[in-house]
């Protein structure tokens, strides 16, 4: 999609603050960070949500997952703890329509279901 920040991250027409990246996935620091670590992990193909996955998509989903747990080694909170957000839709407060993955952590976390 030729108008999806993300996609235009993948291609390298946006800048980012790369932390890991392998064949299927990019991961970067948020640009309004939430927490003293925030990335996120984005699929390189686009896909709009995580409801538009495909059963075909399983070795995606298996990268996002190594990919947090590599963020999570690199950012130094694997062992702490850290939080992962996947926002699907409007009303999931979902703004850009490329399924991505935040990674949050380095500091203790509130309950989000408090």
């Amino acid at each position: 999609m030729s108008d999806c920040i993300f996609c235009r991250i993948v291609k390298g027409e946006i800048p980012s603050s790369k932390v890991y990246e392998d064949e299927q996935v990019l991961a970067f620091n948020d640009i309004h960070p939430m927490a003293p670590v925030h990335v996120i992990i984005i699929p390189k193909k686009h896909v709009a949500t995580l409801m538009d996955l495909a059963p075909g998509d399983s070795t995606l989903l298996a990268s996002i997952t190594k990919g947090v747990q590599e963020v999570a080694r690199l950012k130094g909170v694997d062992k702490s703890g850290f939080r992962t957000v996947a926002n699907t839709n409007k009303e999931g407060g979902q703004v850009i329509f490329h399924l991505h993955v935040h990674v949050l952590g380095g500091r203790q976390l509130e309950d989000a279901m408090g």
